[in-house]
């Protein structure tokens, strides 16, 4: 079993902090990952996406021109993007920011309202968290439980406020 996911976005929408739970998550579930993320100078506002490669087997390399999973957070990163996917995977995109619809009818495409939901929770900034529910609940790639502990580390300490929304966030799509 190799699984190759793409997640892309502007910096500030979490698409790095996605794959980042999702490697960690695989990793505590015994699973051999890389986690690759690359942003543009400017953090918030720039570019952002990151490589997630699970496997059974040792990972020769991090590296991708192709995936099976791709999630994308705004409209550029649909448009730069949608060609990477694998014939038959699976593409994520956030349609609260991208009114346009997927060029390709060789995918599955799920379009996840992220933004809508997080605000109708009263927690815009956790419209990744939305996300990887929904990324959870169709791929099934983790588990939920593994993510919740990854979501503990993550939210603890200063950040342990943010623990319980964002966990509500996820839990949409359970």
């Amino acid at each position: 079993m190799i699984k190759k996911m793409f997640f892309a976005g502007s910096g500030g929408q979490g698409a790095l902090a996605i794959g980042q739970l999702i490697a960690k998550a695989a990793m505590e579930e015994g699973n051999e990952v890389t986690y690759l993320p690359s942003y543009g100078p400017e953090m918030r506002g720039g570019t952002a996406n990151a490589t997630v490669v699970l496997s059974d087997k040792p990972i020769s390399c991090p590296l991708i021109n192709e995936c099976d999973v791709l999630v994308v957070m705004n409209l550029p990163s649909l448009t730069r993007f949608e060609p990477m996917v694998k014939p038959g995977g699976v593409l994520f995109m956030n349609s609260s920011l991208i009114p346009e619809k997927a060029k390709r009818s060789d995918i599955t495409v799920i379009e996840v309202p992220a933004n809508d939901e997080a605000e109708k929770l009263g927690i815009e900034r956790a419209a990744n968290m939305v996300m990887l529910g929904a990324i959870l609940k169709q791929t099934g790639v983790v588990r939920f439980d593994t993510v919740y502990a990854e979501l503990e580390h993550m939210f603890s300490g200063r950040k342990a406020k943010f623990l319980e929304p964002n966990r509500k966030a996820v839990d949409l799509y359970l």
